[in-house]
């Protein structure tokens, strides 16, 4: 499996979780029938509108989209944030296995 880092998170404005790969694009996201887009002028897998799911579940969907199709998205420390309040910052980070 290929491994790729997460250059981008993002929460935009109708509240749709955003997670940008830094080379991977995913262009075919809609066959893993996941509800989870690929936004080919972001660059950025995202989620549905929030619903039910918190944003830690959306991020760990969107993970598994990714696993789906051969790359492994991992958090680091160049990882940018944007609009993502802490608290969903923290809910994102231990959704991915990582201390906050």
């Amino acid at each position: 499996m290929d491994e790729d880092l997460i250059a981008a998170v993002e929460l935009d404005p109708e509240g749709r979780l955003h997670v940008t790969p830094a080379i991977r694009s995913f262009p075919y996201a809609y066959r893993e029938g996941m509800e989870v887009s690929w936004d080919p002028l972001r660059r950025s897998l995202h989620s549905a509108p929030p619903r039910a799911w918190s944003y830690g579940r959306w991020f760990q969907q969107i993970l598994a989209l990714a696993e789906a199709q051969g790359t492994r998205l991992v958090l680091h420390r160049g990882t940018a944030w944007f609009n993502v309040p802490e608290a969903i910052r923290v809910e994102l980070l231990q959704a991915a296995g990582q201390d906050a």
